[in-house]
């Protein structure tokens, strides 16, 4: 039986990846620290044999007994309320933790996929945004500690690819969304929904017309999976390609609840993406992959998905405790 390490397992997306695995018959390890993955997410998955959790931080040395065959380095921060609580974690855990993995994949001889971003293209200057754009970063402003350390990942991934012949994978994640995120990590699909839910207004930042581009999770799964097992070493865009304005997205929320909300603006934030929109020219060349559930489609699932939440989940704050991990 094939083994996976997963890393950020008990994250949105590691979870899911988790389930993606088991189903194709993969014994699964699952690493986590928790300061933003939740348990729940991988409850389910306790009981099988095929599936272990190592409730560890990947930026100290990682050990995994036995083989491994594939490792999935998926452990960051991924909300701008996250990593601008947590900055040197999010840059540790880009560089140290990255590190740390590719050693395990040397030394195992696995191949490993590293989970890249859209945000490593910045505020872009070329739209939509293909692989070959070196993007536009702003390394000392606030979210630099995010770009740049997904920056640096790819970066190191290629150089151990080079200089030690390691398998290697990149993914690009573009805007991603599905049941099992938090409501209230600052990300655009929870945070309108979570508002709708309690009936207040929505908060748009800026005039609404950045624009931003939505892939459901169970395509952006596929995509993942598909390039592990192709044969491409360079980063590839993996996301939907439907833009759409923030304003019209919310106006798309709003519809869909049929609640009667107004629309609210805040100061946009510094250096926020005006344009956001992947070419996925490649993974169609390569992969012979594309999105195949519609926005509308996603949305009601995941609007159903909040929606049976409890009431004090549904109300509740983000109140985590990072102090700690601060001092680190």
């Amino acid at each position: 039986m094939k083994k996976v390490l997963i890393t950020g397992a008990a994250g949105f997306l590691g979870s899911h990846l988790c389930d993606k695995f088991i189903d194709e018959g993969y014994h699964v390890i699952g690493m986590d620290n928790l300061i933003t993955g939740d348990l729940k997410n991988i409850q389910h998955l306790m009981p099988s044999e095929r599936f272990e959790f190592h409730h560890h931080d990947v930026t100290k040395f990682v050990h995994v007994e036995g083989d491994l065959d594939y490792i999935l380095h998926f452990a960051s921060p991924a909300s701008p309320i996250d990593y601008l609580k947590i900055p040197i974690q999010t840059l540790k855990v880009g560089s140290l933790g990255t590190h740390n993995l590719l050693g395990l994949a040397k030394a195992k001889n696995a191949r490993i996929l590293i989970a890249s971003t859209s945000e490593v293209y910045g505020d872009p200057l070329v739209h939509p945004q293909n692989e070959e754009y070196y993007g536009n970063v702003n390394a000392i402003g606030p979210r630099g500690v995010y770009d740049e350390a997904k920056r640096f990942q790819e970066s190191m991934t290629m150089a151990y690819h080079r200089f030690h012949g390691l398998e290697t994978r990149i993914v690009r994640i573009f805007n991603t969304y599905g049941p099992r995120m938090r409501l209230n990590d600052g990300r655009v699909i929870p945070a309108f929904i979570g508002q709708a839910l309690r009936g207040e207004d929505l908060t748009i930042f800026g005039d609404g017309l950045q624009t931003r581009s939505f892939c459901y999770i169970d395509d952006q799964i596929d995509g993942i999976f598909k390039l592990l097992m192709s044969d491409y070493v360079f980063p590839v865009n993996i996301g939907n390609p439907h833009e759409i304005t923030i304003k019209e997205f919310a106006e798309e929320i709003i519809e869909l609840t049929g609640t009667k909300q107004k629309i609210v603006h805040k100061e946009l934030p510094q250096d926020d993406p005006k344009q956001r929109q992947p070419d996925i020219s490649l993974a169609k060349k390569i992969l012979n992959w594309e999105p195949k559930i519609g926005r509308k489609e996603g949305i009601k699932i995941t609007y159903d998905y909040f929606k049976s939440l409890p009431i004090e989940e549904l109300n509740k704050k983000e109140h985590k405790d990072f102090s700690e991990h601060n001092k680190k």
